[in-house]
């Protein structure tokens, strides 16, 4: 379980605009990103706060000096014409795109500092995130290896859409998974 010093709470897109090199960093950290990747993240991440739907979470944790970020998602109406989506949508089979694309949300990021994984935190930031959503599911892609974060996804009904996706700009494979909102309804 979580410790009690630390909470999740949504934040406000401004907070989230002035906070992104922090959280960034995180995902650096969390990917296995170096800085140029990190540093070349942050122009879309501003655009990213920009699109209908958009919802921040954070992860606080206290500390000496105060609370720090420890863990950070965000995510928006996935749209025809945004990079993700358009390349998911070839990715996927026509059936399967119909099926999930329309009003579906994106949870374009969910991230951990390493050094507070597996404490909880993901699964609370995951249910923060798209608790009360509007929309029928929510999307992600994942790099497609036994991760800690591809084991949250499926122990929270995320299912396979795609495998073995590659996305242009990083080598790893990815798998695209879905879930019906609210988690833990009937993804079939």
């Amino acid at each position: 379980m979580t410790a009690p010093t630390t909470r999740v709470t949504e934040l406000p897109t401004p907070w989230m605009r002035e906070h992104l090199h922090e959280a960034l960093a995180i995902y650096g950290l969390a990917m296995g990103y170096g800085d140029s990747v990190v540093a070349g993240r942050y122009g879309y991440a501003v655009q990213h706060t920009e699109r209908q739907g958009f919802r921040a979470v954070g992860a606080f944790a206290e500390g000496p000096d105060g609370e720090t970020l420890v863990g950070f998602g965000y995510g928006y109406l996935v749209a025809p014409g945004q990079w993700w989506h358009d390349q998911v949508k070839h990715a996927l089979d026509r059936r399967t795109a119909k099926r999930w694309l329309p009003g579906g949300f994106e949870v374009c990021e969910l991230h951990v500092h390493p050094a507070h994984q597996s404490q909880g935190l993901g699964r609370q930031l995951l249910h923060a995130l798209v608790h009360d959503l509007p929309h029928p599911a929510a999307l992600l892609s994942t790099p497609d290896a036994d991760t800690k974060a591809f084991r949250l996804y499926r122990a929270d009904g995320f299912v396979d859409l795609a495998r073995n996706h590659h996305f242009p700009g990083d080598a790893r494979p990815f798998a695209i998974l879905g879930a019906s909102l609210p988690l833990g309804s009937s993804s079939e």
